[in-house]
């Protein structure tokens, strides 16, 4: 039988991650919403933002930062969020638009676009590290707010979620980079499918393990 002290422990890591959510209610601004981004540091496929205004219900048990989680972890844990949410979106950039611009820039652009897609106008939002004055709202900046923040955490998982399923997707259009399991980052398969196929109509041309820099003469 399954001891009573794994369940306080992890009630009680639910409770703390919901506790800057719960500060930020107390002084009137509900809802909060949590934002959170996925693949910022891959070499192909976009950048995706969540954004989720958790429901008032108890917390999710498993609701982590989405790294600590396995795949299939990722997908019933996604599942509960949207069932539970008050609302919740996500947005995709696409690499096109990256290179066009820079990777933070983008990454900003998604979480707008997470945010604008709610069905619910959040009073606050907190993020993960990632400063947003654009969105107009009273935001707070949390470096590792995906696993201090309930709410970033939640965006955490649908983002991470949602841009593993678009790079399973694109894997059969190109079918020698890998995409379904590394998901567009450096592994070393990846690499070594960049040298000998050089890179796809996906990839990140504006990063330079894309398309390696000469040095000047």
């Amino acid at each position: 039988m399954r001891g009573i002290g794994p369940i306080i422990a992890e009630l009680s890591r639910l409770a703390c991650m919901r506790a800057i959510e719960e500060r930020l209610e107390r002084s009137g601004l509900v809802p909060v919403a949590g934002v959170d981004e996925a693949g910022r540091g891959c070499l192909a496929g976009p950048v995706v933002a969540a954004a989720v205004i958790p429901g008032p219900g108890p917390a999710q048990p498993g609701v982590d930062d989405s790294k600590r989680l396995t795949p299939d972890e990722r997908e019933a844990l996604a599942a509960r969020i949207r069932a539970s949410a008050l609302a919740c979106a996500v947005c995709a950039v696409p690499a096109a638009a990256i290179d066009r611009s820079d990777i933070l820039r983008a990454t900003r652009r998604a979480m707008l676009g997470a945010l604008a897609a709610l069905a619910l106008r959040p009073a606050a939002v907190v993020i993960d590290a990632v400063a947003l004055p654009e969105c107009g709202l009273p935001t707070l900046a949390l470096v590792k707010g995906d696993a201090l923040a309930y709410a970033v955490a939640c965006a955490s998982i649908l983002a991470k979620q949602h841009r593993d399923r678009l790079m399973a997707e694109l894997d059969p259009a190109y079918p020698h980079y890998g995409f379904a399991r590394h998901k567009g980052y450096a592994a070393p398969e990846h690499l070594r499918a960049l040298v000998r196929f050089g890179p796809s109509p996906e990839h990140r041309l504006s990063f330079a393990r894309v398309v390696p820099r000469r040095e000047a003469a």
